[in-house]
């Protein structure tokens, strides 16, 4: 059984270069890196739809799963702010 052949974001990032700057056809950049077109084809639409974001990690993270990740940090950061808060109003209370 053959085990799936995997690419590197910078392997991509030139497949990508080849056709968008320097003129390739997606057939003839895709012969020449030994690619399906399909495949070459498939990484220009991500990265011109998700930009800084295509290809990160080791497979592709769904929009709505990054904006999950991202929304859970900014919650445990908001329930750190509010524990240095009650626990900073219940100093000033002692105090006074």
């Amino acid at each position: 059984m053959n085990k799936r052949k995997t690419y590197t974001k910078e392997f991509k990032l030139d497949a990508i270069n080849l056709v968008l700057e320097q003129g390739y056809t997606i057939a003839d950049a895709a012969r020449q890196l030994e690619i399906p077109a399909p495949m070459l084809s498939r990484w220009i639409n991500e990265s011109k739809q998700r930009g800084e974001q295509a290809f990160v990690g080791s497979g592709r993270i769904a929009s709505d799963q990054e904006e999950i990740k991202i929304l859970k940090a900014q919650v445990q950061q908001l329930k750190i702010e509010r524990d240095t808060f009650k626990n900073a109003t219940v100093l000033l209370a002692k105090e006074t």
